[in-house]
């Protein structure tokens, strides 16, 4: 087989992957371009605010939070697995998940990092639309949080995946 071969067949099954996984936001579309989710509640969060400021710029996972080509977002990671990127349709801007929060726990709400609290009050609350371009993993997500399972928020998203 070619590598031109190999790699639509890769990318078939990733689309096909990514048309399984599941989430009880808005409307969801599969096409060549990713899987589109409408009317996605997303809100903001900076590492300056006061739950926030024991962890710092850092992530669940461990990474230094980003606001550059990539950026940080947090989710309930039973919904939207960790490392899952996406795009939110008429931004330039690509997201990826890396953080998760106790408020997020079963809202199907996005919090998109911002590095100040002016960029997180500009941004407010908004529905977006957004495009998952790449789906991340629910196993990987469950191994970060399985020494953490003291917190119910993270007990409720381990939960939740491992009955899924």
């Amino acid at each position: 087989m070619t590598t031109k071969a190999i790699t639509c067949l890769f990318s078939a099954a990733a689309l096909l992957l990514s048309s399984c996984a599941s989430s009880s936001t808005g409307r969801k579309v599969v096409s060549n371009q990713g899987t589109r989710i409408t009317s996605v509640r997303t809100t903001a969060y900076t590492h300056s605010e006061s739950d926030h400021i024991i962890y710092g710029a850092r992530t669940a996972v461990g990474t230094q939070l980003k606001f550059g080509g990539v950026r940080s977002a947090a989710a309930d990671w039973s919904v939207f697995p960790m490392g899952t990127i996406f795009q939110i349709e008429g931004t330039p801007h690509i997201y990826q998940v890396d953080d998760y929060g106790s408020a997020l726990v079963g809202t199907n709400t996005i919090d998109i990092y911002q590095p100040t609290k002016e960029h997180m009050k500009a941004w407010g609350v908004r529905s977006v639309n957004i495009r998952v371009l790449k789906w991340g993993s629910f196993s990987r997500g469950v191994a970060i949080m399985k020494e953490r399972q003291k917190y119910d928020h993270v007990r409720s998203m381990v939960n939740r995946i491992q009955r899924s």
